[in-house]
């Protein structure tokens, strides 16, 4: 059986099964509290893996990460990212790997995150106007100073992730992936190979939007839903996929947290795995 937890980078264990914050209000009243909420009943439910980022409320999801769950049990893990700049009107928000937007990005996710270190800190997309050796150089250079523990990338080719261990020991690739969209099979593929820790984003959708009747069929044999035969069937991909549903209700977290204990018998599994990606 697929074991329920991964060493990310060798050294930091978390249950497969994580959480992504994305989803959570953060603007005052209470729709806010709910979101606190919800990220406190993940950590009561065992996940030990939050993924955030800068981008997601310029700040303010780390920062309601960090009212909700600080001082954070020692087994939890906040993975966040950085390299995307805020709207600065007329301009838009756009990729920006220039390390000084790098460096003042760590010292905000730091000071939002009331944290020392960031444990996985996350590139969010490669900026493709900063050579990569100066964009993974300056969050490596941090690393050393003790202010990031694990580096890790997001929504990159085979070819960059190769560049990329040139530079930094990757231990994380965030991609989208779901059972209905495997553009980025040869990436888990190569995680896989190399150990390295693939947190797929988006893992249920499109399969709950758009069930097919094969997705149908066996999430009535398991007397499951759709998002949860979904989150099965990326636990039995490899023991390397951690995905990271996200929600901003109670239901769909209890609904999600409980997918880890479904099981799947080799012939629903192929079955699933033969369906055709959109």
């Amino acid at each position: 059986m697929t074991s329920s937890t991964f060493r990310i980078g060798g050294e930091r264990s978390v249950r497969r099964l994580g959480f992504g914050a994305m989803r959570l209000p953060t603007e005052p009243g209470p729709a806010r509290e709910t979101s606190i909420a919800v990220a406190r009943r993940a950590v009561d439910l065992g996940v030990t893996l939050i993924d955030t980022a800068h981008l997601y409320g310029w700040g303010a999801n780390e920062e309601l990460l960090a009212e909700a769950l600080y001082p954070y049990p020692d087994d939890l893990l906040i993975a966040t990212k950085v390299g995307v700049a805020p709207p600065n009107p007329p301009h838009d928000a756009e990729i920006c790997g220039r390390p000084d937007f790098l460096r003042d990005q760590v010292e905000q996710g730091l000071r939002r995150l009331r944290v020392e270190r960031l444990e996985l800190l996350q590139l969010h997309r490669i900026d493709p106007k900063v050579p990569l050796a100066d964009q993974l150089g300056t969050l490596r250079e941090l690393q050393i100073a003790g202010k990031i523990g694990h580096l890790g990338l997001s929504e990159i080719t085979v070819a960059e992730l190769d560049e990329a261990r040139q530079i930094i020991d990757v231990v994380s690739v965030q991609n989208r992936y779901s059972m209905l969209d495997r553009e980025h099979e040869a990436v888990l593929d190569a995680c896989a190979a190399a150990g390295i820790a693939f947190l797929p984003w988006r893992p249920v959708y499109p399969a709950v939007s758009e069930a097919t009747a094969e997705i149908a069929a066996v999430a009535a044999e398991l007397g499951a839903t759709a998002a949860q035969v979904s989150l099965a069937w990326l636990l039995d991909r490899s023991p390397v996929v951690l995905p990271i549903p996200g929600t901003g209700t109670l239901g769909h977290l209890e609904e999600n947290v409980a997918a880890a204990s479904l099981r799947l018998s080799d012939d629903q599994w192929r079955r699933l795995d033969r369906l055709q990606p959109r």
